[in-house]
């Protein structure tokens, strides 16, 4: 309902200026207003104005010399409240929004240099009944939906992907055909689902959170009891949760949302391309 009041309310102007600012910090070097209004979709007109609104309060700042905007000190002024601030506590608000959402537990890994997933945060919003997990709970990379995206992201050949998961403790082990169809499917998709595999009677989703050089950093799962979700509420919170990778993956860790679509379609057209044709 919050979302759908904010989508309401929202003012053009202002959603206009934020893909502004978001291209130019994205773009890593100034930018003419034409080149500014076609990477947006602002129309030239609109974007001019918006560009010397916020030139005139600093935020980005005008070189005459070649007549191109880049972003301004302005900006780190308004950041300084979060510099030093701990990245968990930075994500928690979009993990109750997830929670409140989607009715599941919603956690928050850290991935470690020794391929484990540490649960740092975790939020439930909801009902009496509920699954839980202790924060430091511990899993090895490669296991479960988050495992299956992490392994998505390293792009491993089949045989030493095969080696890993042959490490792997599940309750209810998936065959590694299976698994291996999984992972291929992460790397187009952005999410993963573990259907009773990992933890017999429990269903979860998940996405990774990933830094500049596409390494996994952290990761989101949201966790519920068998059947307490339809599949397409599974695949809509799923969705969701990528959306929230990409964006804590951008404000982060610098990496554009449109860079992680592109590498999806990318690795879609390729599975694509791969299958057996009917």
């Amino acid at each position: 309902m919050m979302d759908q009041e904010l989508s309401h309310k929202s003012v053009g102007a202002v959603a206009n200026a934020v893909a502004i600012l978001r291209f130019l910090a994205q773009a890593g070097r100034p930018k003419g207003v034409t080149i500014i209004a076609r990477e947006t979709g602002v129309s030239a007109s609109t974007c001019f104005n918006i560009l010397r609104t916020l030139a005139s309060v600093r935020l980005i700042e005008f070189e005459a010399m070649d007549k191109t905007y880049r972003m301004g000190l302005g900006v780190l002024a308004l950041s300084v409240p979060l510099l030093g601030v701990n990245q968990v506590d930075l994500v928690r608000p979009e993990l109750q929004r997830l929670a409140e959402a989607h009715k599941s537990l919603i956690c928050l890994w850290l991935v470690t240099d020794g391929e484990r997933m540490v649960l740092v945060d975790k939020v439930w919003t909801g009902g009496t009944v509920r699954v839980d997990m202790a924060l430091g709970s511990r899993l090895p990379s490669y296991v479960g939906a988050m495992g299956r995206c992490y392994a998505a992201m390293k792009g491993l050949r089949a045989e030493d992907l095969r080696a890993h998961f042959d490490s792997l403790r599940w309750q209810s082990p998936p065959d590694f055909s299976s698994y291996l169809k999984d992972v291929e499917a992460a790397r187009a998709d952005g999410y993963a689902f573990d259907y009773g595999n990992l933890f017999v009677g429990l269903e979860i989703a998940a996405s990774v959170i990933t830094d500049a050089s596409g390494v996994p950093r952290l990761a989101i799962s949201a966790i519920s009891i068998a059947g307490q979700l339809t599949r397409r509420d599974i695949l809509r919170q799923a969705e969701d949760i990528r959306a929230s990778s990409d964006w804590v993956s951008e404000v982060l860790f610098g990496v554009s949302r449109g860079e992680r679509q592109r590498d999806r379609n990318a690795a879609s057209k390729a599975q694509a391309g791969a299958a057996p044709s009917r």
